[in-house]
């Protein structure tokens, strides 16, 4: 079985939010993901593709959050104009903002499991098809020096311009990508370096954190040498899926699914609610 194959369906459910996300706590957009994992996962939804986009936002991990003085980095964040979250999750530090499209795709292991590898793989096959300009040129191996740094960072040329991670719930799988369309990849890069020498001040940790090279990071804007922008890049989504599947249910959660996202919504807000209290 090709990774392909787990993308070629007869349905697929395109949840467009990258408009109505952006003056929004991302927190909502995690709920939105745990919510469309149980519903992917006990079949009550089609696979399903969600884009969306946050205003300035750091998302921290939960490793961020044991810097010994985490509270001033998260206040210089503030000071840059920027919110800082914590979700409670692997991974690292990552940019959020007007230029930055994240897609999920959720999908049910119910049937048949998905391993971890396997959810990888159908994201960069994704991203494959949604730029044929580079194709083969995004590459998928860890990119030293960027913010986030994992196995599976997207890069052309040697320079990252998204990662991928995965969220479990309920037997659903959200496979979620940040991808950074416009704008520029180094001075993203440049506030997180920030971060972290504010966040650590030269001390030692048990915990290696990544010593972050802003020029190894860029937009897809500035490696295809294109003027792409997020529209651009949700209308492609939308134009993959009609080929992807004979049929592409649109729109958002449906009235009797807002129950579920309610009770996501108020237990993400409250682990983050936690997190922050201990710092």
């Amino acid at each position: 079985m090709t990774y392909e194959s787990f993308l070629y369906i007869p349905e697929w459910r395109f949840v467009d939010e990258s408009m109505t996300t952006r003056n929004r706590s991302a927190l909502e957009s995690f709920a939105a993901d745990d919510t469309l994992c149980h519903l992917v996962g006990q079949q009550m939804s089609a696979p399903t593709v969600r884009t969306w986009v946050h205003d300035k936002t750091v998302v921290l991990g939960i490793q961020d959050h044991r810097l010994p003085y985490v509270a001033e980095g998260i206040s210089m964040l503030e000071t840059a104009g920027y919110n800082a979250i914590v979700r409670n999750s692997g991974g690292l530090a990552v940019v959020l903002d007007e230029g930055v499209l994240n897609i999920s795709i959720v999908l049910s292991e119910r049937d048949s499991a998905i391993d971890i590898p396997a959810g990888y793989e159908v994201m960069l096959a994704f991203v494959r098809m949604l730029f044929p300009e580079a194709g083969k040129r995004i590459e998928a191996y860890e990119i030293v020096g960027s913010y986030c740094p994992g196995s599976y960072d997207l890069s052309i040329d040697g320079r990252k311009f998204a990662g991928i991670s995965q969220r479990r719930l309920r037997q659903g799988i959200a496979v979620q990508v940040y991808l950074c369309v416009e704008g520029s990849g180094s001075d993203r890069a440049e506030l997180i370096r920030n971060f972290y020498e504010t966040g650590l001040r030269g001390e030692e940790m048990k915990f290696t954190y990544p010593t972050i090279q802003p020029e190894v990071m860029a937009s897809l804007s500035e490696l295809m040498e294109l003027p792409l922008t997020v529209s651009d890049v949700v209308i492609r989504t939308q134009l993959l899926l009609r080929e992807l599947a004979d049929n592409v249910d649109m729109g958002g959660l449906k009235p009797d699914e807002m129950d579920l996202y309610t009770f996501y919504l108020n237990r993400v807000f409250e682990r983050n609610q936690k997190m922050l209290a201990r710092g």
